[in-house]
């Protein structure tokens, strides 16, 4: 990424970015982030960016191609400060136990945390919101098989994250506001048949190279053919 020159007027916004290289398949689906920091909340994201991404999200599978998924996408600054308020209290009414007690945990919780931390409290600047929403028959969700009900639209909420990925733009998934959903419903003025799926802040990052995350490996959670713990797999393969 070009640094900014010493002596400068220049804003980051004036300044060309690097072009975020392009990403085979495996990179893409390996370096995809929640990015809690790093987002960069000094340069505007373009609404028809946000919307390119969007119209490639929509391809994602859904139940009966009935393409139920709604997308409310947040750019006005008092409007991303109203939910952002409710999201920071749902954040810290949410982690007050492990916030009080950051030295007690390990190093991976403490980062996850304090990166969630940080973004709560910094979600106002974040340039856009978007969140994924299903638009059903009832105001109550459907009894019994939930995941059939957020299969289709969760896909295609990582397909807007995948999107917005190979443009330069970093989100973080996150779901805590929806611990007061009912409250940015009100606000936003959502249907009561509307449900919301998540809140995906939407930004440039401040650096376009990212690692995979830390995960455990394959066979410590795969099993095959019928439940059994994971050792016998790797045994017999």
């Amino acid at each position: 990424m070009h640094q900014l020159p010493k002596d400068t007027s220049l804003t980051r916004a004036d300044v060309d970015i690097e072009p975020l290289p392009d990403l085979t398949c495996d990179e893409l689906l390996t370096t995809t982030r929640t990015v809690r920091r790093g987002l960069d909340l000094d340069r505007p994201v373009d609404l028809e960016l946000v919307k390119d991404c969007l119209r490639l999200a929509i391809q994602a599978p859904n139940g009966m191609n009935r393409q139920r998924w709604r997308w409310l996408v947040l750019t006005d600054p008092a409007i991303r400060a109203a939910v952002a308020r409710i999201y920071c209290e749902a954040y810290f009414q949410r982690n007050a136990g492990t916030l009080n007690r950051l030295h007690e945990v390990d190093e991976a919780t403490r980062r996850t945390v304090s990166g969630g931390r940080e973004l709560a409290e910094k979600l106002h600047q974040v340039p856009v919101l978007v969140i994924p929403c299903l638009e059903l028959d009832t105001e109550q969700l459907p009894a019994g098989n939930q995941a059939g009900v957020w299969a289709s639209l969760l896909p295609a909420a990582w397909s807007y994250a995948l999107a917005a990925r190979t443009r330069g733009l970093g989100t973080a998934w996150t779901t805590v506001h929806l611990d007061r959903e009912r409250e940015v419903a009100e606000l936003l003025g959502l249907p009561p048949t509307v449900h919301q799926g998540g809140l995906l802040p939407t930004a440039y990052t401040v650096r376009t190279r990212f690692r995979p995350g830390p995960r455990r490996p394959l066979d410590e959670v795969l099993h095959i053919d019928r439940w059994q713990d994971a050792r016998t797999v790797m045994e017999r393969s």
